[in-house]
């Protein structure tokens, strides 16, 4: 079968995909994909079609019987398994533990940096001018004190990263 064949199928494969689509319950792209898939196969298997084009339609309509028959009898889960809305003990053990250790670290800043980090932390949501007021420093410097700290807080906490990350 010649790119030529392959391109002038195009435009029957879409409108029969089309066509069928909807009262397979599907999409017109999925059920193309399904057939290009299936006429690769029988070109490996058994080479081209006698008559592309009614293999063609035939094939849609198999696919799009096919998808019906799956629909029919495919069920959906009442939670997505893979949803972890509902966070486990496990989770919630991981994530205190992150937060105690977060904590530590914030503790251990030199300077005003511990009193910094907790007020851009804090529940409260402070705005900077509130920040500022409460630790006695002007608004102005808060972002270069913000991102020194930060700095600070990740090179304290590299190394305590790196040690807990499994090797090779």
């Amino acid at each position: 079968m010649t790119h030529e064949m392959l391109t002038a199928l195009r435009p029957l494969l879409m409108a029969e995909a089309s066509a069928e689509a909807h009262a397979a319950g599907t999409e017109p792209g999925d059920l193309e994909q399904a057939v290009w898939l299936r006429l690769l196969e029988r070109l490996e298997a058994d080479g081209p079609p006698p008559d592309p084009q009614g293999w063609l339609r035939r094939a849609v309509r198999s696919e799009a019987r096919r998808t019906r028959r799956t629909i029919s009898i495919e069920r959906p889960y009442g939670l997505e398994p893979a949803d972890d809305s509902e966070r486990g003990p496990e989770h919630l053990a991981l994530a205190a533990a992150r937060g105690r250790a977060l904590r530590d670290a914030v503790r251990r800043l030199p300077g005003r940096c511990p009193r910094l980090l907790e007020a851009l932390l804090s529940p409260r949501d402070l705005t900077y001018r509130e920040i500022a007021g409460e630790l006695g420093i002007s608004q102005g410097s808060l972002g270069p004190e913000r991102s020194r700290c930060l700095g600070c807080l990740r090179r304290l906490l590299a190394p305590e990263v790196a040690a807990r990350e499994a090797r090779g």
